[in-house]
């Protein structure tokens, strides 16, 4: 059977703690840049609990958003919080859309391409249920060089052991997150004018605790490489990361740049 996504997805709650409300900070920016704006009907690829589904709600001219996800933990997460009958969220498959041709005006991923493993077949099939001169969309984390607070993770856990190395070139490298990759599948898809950029945004933290708590979750990468540490190894990397989260200072707030590539282009 294909795995339809990489991405450890269990625990809604969870996944809003971790990036959940980084994602509705990203969505404002991203919308921007796609330009979606009413009267339009919006396919929201990999749409998690509904973050850039919502946000797109809240122009009063869009006719319709469909939001799809593998997770059901995050499906419910989104029908649980929706109360607009403009939107809509369901479970599905990016690689195999449940849409017949040109059912959408716009289809658009966010945070979400870069763990399946055939973005490909995905991206095709975004092309196949967005209508002539509709657009495509997607934005991804610049994991390598735009993503602070993953790489003091990552960075830490590569210094402290083999496995920890492991795992940040595998953060550093997937698919989708480094320069170039988007839009080369857009073009690889027969899109047209297709335009990859960047978008940054700011990581606000309250505390330490505010930071690493996410970390000991169940939700993405990161969480999933610490759940494989036993007690001591993962002791030293949070020790690890403290210092490098308090920086010579008190514990208290903090601000992290996060930068995310992002690129559309046109159905012939």
């Amino acid at each position: 059977m294909t795995i339809a996504s990489t991405f450890m997805s269990s625990d809604a709650n969870g996944y809003e703690l971790q990036m959940g409300r980084w994602s509705r900070r990203l969505s404002r920016l991203f919308v921007g840049f796609v330009g979606i704006t009413g009267p339009v009907r919006v396919l929201d690829v990999g749409c998690g609990t509904g973050s850039l589904s919502f946000c797109l709600a809240k122009d009063p001219g869009i006719i319709s958003v469909r939001g799809l996800d593998i997770s059901q933990a995050y499906v419910g997460h989104a029908n649980r919080r929706n109360d607009d009958s403009r939107l809509e969220f369901q479970v599905g498959d990016a690689c195999a859309l449940p849409f017949p041709d040109a059912s959408f005006d716009h289809a658009a991923s966010m945070l979400a391409l870069q763990f399946v493993p055939r973005v490909d077949l995905a991206v095709r099939e975004m092309r196949r249920v967005t209508r002539s001169d509709g657009t495509v969309a997607a934005a991804t984390w610049d994991a390598r060089g735009g993503f602070v607070s993953l790489r003091m993770i990552f960075d830490a856990a590569a210094i402290l052991d083999d496995s920890g190395g492991a795992a940040r070139a595998a953060a550093y490298t997937r698919p989708m997150s480094r320069p170039g990759d988007l839009s080369r599948v857009w073009n690889d898809a027969g899109l047209t004018s297709v335009v990859q950029d960047m978008l940054t945004i700011r990581m606000d933290f309250a505390s330490f605790a505010d930071f690493w708590t996410p970390v000991e979750g169940k939700e993405g990468p990161v969480a999933e490489y610490v759940n494989t540490l036993g007690a001591d190894a993962r002791g030293r990397l949070r020790h690890a990361v403290r210092l490098a989260y308090l920086d010579g200072e008190r514990d208290g707030p903090r601000s992290y740049a996060a930068t995310a590539w992002v690129v559309k282009g046109k159905v012939p």
